[in-house]
């Protein structure tokens, strides 16, 4: 099986795989011919509401990661986005791509941690 892979979408060198954007906002500045996206999962993604509390601050991250959790949990497009995921991880490494500037505390760790959990 192929790894689930976690990076910045500014990130300059990227490896290949299939590439699933989960931000709900496009990424300032990137092209969507650039990025090269398999998915833009953006259903996946905390909702607005969510992200605007949050607003990338580490300390509001625990609090955060469970409320995202809850979302993914209640969310009816979750099990077909794993289902994609599989489908993927079959042929390919799996890049979960995200914008946020905080590479520790941010949706991509929650949702990478969610994934391999839901996949093992």
């Amino acid at each position: 099986m192929h790894e689930l892979l976690v990076r910045r979408i500014y990130d300059k060198e990227l490896p290949a795989g299939y590439r699933i954007l989960i931000d709900r906002v496009w990424p300032r500045g990137v092209s969507k011919i650039k990025a090269d996206l398999d998915i833009w999962a953006k259903e996946i993604a905390p909702t607005s509401e969510l992200r605007k509390w949050f607003g990338h601050d580490p300390e509001k991250f625990t609090e955060f990661k469970e409320k995202y959790l809850a979302e993914l949990n209640a969310n009816k497009d979750t099990d077909e986005f794993i289902n994609k995921v599989k489908l993927a991880l079959k042929d390919q490494d799996v890049l979960i791509l995200y914008g946020a500037k905080d590479r520790e505390n941010n949706n991509a760790k929650v949702l990478i941690e969610y994934l391999k959990k839901k996949i093992k």
